[in-house]
């Protein structure tokens, strides 16, 4: 799980250490319900934009109460779905843990570092690679072909928007996060791109400019919310799902690593908005 916080796909492959083959599987469908490095700029933003009170000391310490309340429901979201998977598709007796503590030996530098970039860095960036390329020729040619007086993108977009009503966002928004599955990162430049009809991917310049883009685009402090829940609780990347594939051997294991984060971000947004128009 701490891995998770730098990058799910590491904290996937870094389940390797669990002995019991059950419960390793369940440590790697659940890594992704931590935020990963590639999201906390997006939580931190819409924290800051939305939420933060106060001024100096006051803002960050409100900020950093709110960012500790996110990541506290992604572990709990882990724990959760760790208990829903080992009474349902993964039923099985606990393991005992035992801790042996090995010799100490002094490390081998060089043999470190080649293994770490070979077996980790490199590999990763492979991944990424691998879905990254498509990915960004695919977000071009939508943002830069139209159909009629619509770009393809704001065409996708409007279809999804009926979908993403139900869960509180819009339809911009839930197409950000489909064609954002290669990497987070580039989620928030994809809505900016479609807010502002850019044909090419960029950022705001500052959070007051996104703050008043946003709003300007209909958000609300509920679609904050709703936009920081679905952030939580999405599909995994494309670099973890292809880690994944690799750890589990199994396009079964894979397919629920993408389903089951994604069905609780889409539930628990519902329910939000659904509370939302009932109260407001």
């Amino acid at each position: 799980m701490c891995m998770g916080f730098g990058c799910n796909a590491a904290g996937v492959t870094g389940c390797r250490i669990i002995d019991s083959p059950r419960e390793r599987l369940i440590a790697i469908l659940t890594n992704s319900f931590v935020p990963c490095n590639g999201r906390f700029p997006t939580i931190l933003a819409v924290l800051t934009m939305f939420f933060a009170v106060g001024t100096g000391f006051f803002t960050s310490l409100s900020l950093a109460v709110l960012l500790a309340a996110v990541i506290l429901l992604g572990i709990f979201m882990t724990f959760f779905s760790s208990w829903l998977l080992s009474k349902t598709v993964l039923k099985g007796v606990p393991s005992s843990f035992t801790l042996e503590l090995p010799p100490y030996r002094r490390p081998q530098f060089f043999r470190v570092l080649v293994r770490s970039v070979l077996d980790r860095t490199l590999h990763v960036l492979w991944r990424a690679l691998i879905a990254a390329a498509p990915a960004g020729l695919i977000i071009w040619i939508l943002a830069n072909i139209k159909a009629g007086d619509t770009t393809l993108l704001l065409h996708l977009a409007g279809f999804l928007d009926p979908a993403g009503k139900l869960m509180g966002l819009d339809g911009i928004i839930l197409l950000a996060f489909i064609l954002g599955l290669p990497a987070n990162e580039i989620v928030v430049p994809i809505m900016i791109m479609a807010y502002t009809a850019q044909g090419t991917l960029s950022d705001a310049g500052s959070l007051t400019g996104l703050h008043t883009l946003l709003v300007q685009n209909g958000w609300t402090c509920f679609t904050a919310v709703s936009m920081l829940l679905f952030t939580l609780m999405h599909w995994p990347c494309a670099t973890t799902l292809l880690t994944v594939k690799k750890e589990t051997h199994s396009l079964k294991w894979t397919f629920l690593a993408f389903l089951l984060p994604t069905a609780m971000g889409f539930l628990f947004c519902f329910l939000f908005n659904c509370a939302v128009r009932l109260f407001f």
